[in-house]
């Protein structure tokens, strides 16, 4: 470093003359703040003249001298821009206020580009107590300013990140059971921030039959340092139902000892909703294409049998028989023909379901819908001196294709009329509830009861029948499944012989 003083000091007023003097005939205090990162400078604070040290010229690549020993050309042509307000403001805080003068900013170099420094600095009065100059020190922070603000925008990045995966992390001290969250699992939880978590009260916001999951997958961590990875429903502080994921590691000491256990929560609400109904949809296309295979199985069966029987009976009524045969063979094609008619009509049917589904459902009272059905029932109803019972008003609407509640009912009370036992008269009990997420309709009789352990499979096929009943046709239980079905439901059956039969259906 260049100690030739004549280059600068004609540019010095007497006291920063002075103090550029001083500053070089001390060789000690000279050589020591060289050894270090850190440049002084003064200000006169009367004239705005400047004195910079040899120090803080290196600092910025420049020879001593050669930054103009002034304060405003300092404030305008070294400081960065936007940090001028900043420098200003400081040292105006200083000399009116007395507030520490500390303050972070940049400068430019000689080489053209802005480094981070901090300066600090005090003013000093004059015999007359007025503040009449000002001395400080810079010091070089570039690189750690720079890793600060990285680690600041990676810091923003990640909590960005958090926001919009509505995502955060939390800890559970095993040791002490101390329980710590993220800002971002308060906001899932909908609580406020200064609320004291504890981990039996974050179980308790797990939906009841997801708690016994949580707990065990919490105590197998702890206990044999199991990870878990869990997707579960969640009702947060203000009463709302969300699907959440919920991650937890455990952190193991040398002893192979969970000591802590850290994990992340997500809110996966909308994400799992659309999962779920894309899952209903496959499932429900799936169950589609599975009736329209039934479907045609049928057809192919029923129509080939039906026209395999007609063409025996028309090649021999084409042979050479006598008047009597011929009238017997063509009595025979009349009865295949009206069965025949009665498949296409059953058939008819069928199609006329799958057609029916894009029909607007419409809001329909189950009272209403029984209520006719028992009337159009109503000579069978009183010839068999049937009991009949029903309770709508836990649900006493749906939204739903009319026709088809209709056909349930009418299938559901003539089946329970015609298979009633012979011993007693028939006890009809049919209701309808609610269970937050489903409509569900139940039909219970006194009945006949079919013995599931032979039928169970062929309840609900085509012309399937169990009981030697003249009248049974076998497709109003396959009509009603279909019914049901189409529209997202299901139907199951309970029964035992001789003792009666329960249907439970969900019908959406």
């Amino acid at each position: 470093m260049s100690e030739n003083k004549d280059t600068s000091l004609g540019m010095f007023p007497i006291g920063l003359q002075a103090l550029n003097e001083h500053y070089f005939a001390n060789k000690q205090l000279h050589y020591l703040i060289e050894s270090t990162n850190t440049g002084l400078w003064e200000r006169n604070i009367e004239t705005q003249e400047a004195w910079w040290s040899p120090k803080f010229c290196e600092l910025l690549g420049y020879e001593y001298g050669e930054i103009a020993p002034s304060y405003i050309y300092f404030l305008e042509e070294i400081v960065y821009p936007d940090d001028r307000a900043i420098v200003f403001g400081s040292f105006q805080d200083h000399i009116k206020n007395r507030t520490p003068h500390k303050v972070e900013f940049r400068m430019l170099t000689k080489q053209g580009n802005y480094k981070w420094f901090e300066t600090s600095g005090k003013a000093w009065p004059n015999e007359h107590g007025k503040l009449t100059r000002m001395i400080g020190a810079v010091t070089d922070i570039d690189q750690k300013k720079r890793t600060e603000l990285r680690l600041k925008k990676d810091e923003f990045f990640l909590n960005e990140t958090h926001k919009i995966a509505n995502i955060g992390g939390w800890e559970l001290d095993v040791v002490n059971m101390e329980l710590t969250w993220s800002k971002e699992v308060f906001d899932i939880h909908e609580l406020p921030l200064d609320s004291k978590p504890d981990l039996d009260t974050a179980i308790n916001y797990y939906e009841p039959g997801y708690r016994d999951t949580i707990s065990a997958a919490v105590s197998d961590a702890i206990k044999y340092c199991k990870p878990y990875d869990l997707e579960v429903k969640f009702r947060t502080a203000k009463n709302n139902v969300i699907w959440v994921r919920t991650k937890g590691v455990p952190v193991i000491n040398t002893d192979g000892e969970c000591i802590i256990l850290r994990g992340i929560f997500q809110n996966i609400n909308q994400l799992k909703l659309k999962e779920l109904d894309l899952q209903q949809s496959l499932d429900l296309l799936s169950d589609h294409n599975k009736r329209l295979q039934n479907f045609a199985h049928i057809v192919s069966h029923n129509l080939r049998s039906h026209s395999g029987n007609l063409q025996f009976m028309v090649n021999i009524f084409d042979q050479n028989i006598s008047a009597p045969e011929k009238e017997e063979v063509f009595g025979n094609i009349r009865s295949i023909s009206e069965s025949l008619a009665t498949t296409i009509d059953h058939l008819n049917e069928i199609v006329k379901i799958q057609t029916d589904i894009s029909k607007e459902l419409k809001p329909v009272d189950f009272e209403s819908i029984f209520k006719n059905i028992q009337s159009a029932l109503d000579n069978n109803i009183h010839k068999t001196k049937a009991i009949i019972c029903y309770d709508f008003s836990s649900c006493p609407t749906i939204n739903y294709v009319p026709a088809y509640l209709e056909s349930i009912f009418l299938n559901l009370l003539t089946n329970s009329l015609k298979y009633r036992h012979p011993d007693r008269d028939p006890k009809i009990i049919c209701k309808s509830y609610f269970d937050k997420e489903h409509t569900w309709l139940t039909f219970e009789d006194n009945g006949l009861g079919i013995d599931l352990d032979k039928y169970k499979d062929k309840v609900f096929g085509m012309y399937k029948t169990f009981h030697q009943n003249v009248n049974a046709k076998g497709i109003g239980l396959f009509i009603t499944r279909n019914q049901i079905e189409s529209l997202g439901g299901s139907i199951h059956i309970e029964s035992t012989v001789n003792v009666g039969t329960k249907f439970t259906i969900k019908l959406v």
